[in-house]
């Protein structure tokens, strides 16, 4: 894996901008027309669909995210982002660091996967949620 924290491709740094701004508009832009996001096991395609879903769980719950760390992998992006809002966080870990596996297409996202991991990255060898 190629670290990638500071030369992430614009896209991307575009939906951390919009995520945090809050844009929804700008945020919907970043996707691909018939893009796929699986947040948590829950899937929306189309950036109608992703919209909504971002309204409510992003937007409506003032999300905010924070870099933390970005890898490049076969033209995939594991995206490490720190999430804090108005959201319920029991049962959470503090911080709730979250990663997000884009796939891109044509300068825009195609796939968003976002889960809570357990992880281990080459500079963290000890696996646990991060």
């Amino acid at each position: 894996m190629k670290d990638v924290t500071n030369s992430l491709p614009s896209v991307i740094l575009d939906h951390i901008q919009a995520h945090n701004t809050p844009d929804p508009a700008a945020f919907a832009a970043t996707f691909a027309s018939n893009a796929l996001v699986n947040d948590a096991r829950r899937e929306w395609v189309g950036v109608d669909a992703i919209s909504k879903w971002a309204e409510k769980e992003i937007f409506g719950d003032n999300v905010r995210v924070e870099l933390v760390s970005a890898y490049e992998l076969e033209g995939m992006y594991i995206v490490r982002l720190k999430n804090d809002g108005d959201f319920d966080k029991a049962g959470l870990p503090d911080p709730i660091i979250l990663t997000n596996y884009f796939t891109l297409i044509n300068d825009k996202i195609a796939q968003l996967i976002v889960l809570l991991n357990m992880v281990s990255y080459p500079d963290k060898p000890e696996p646990g949620i991060r």
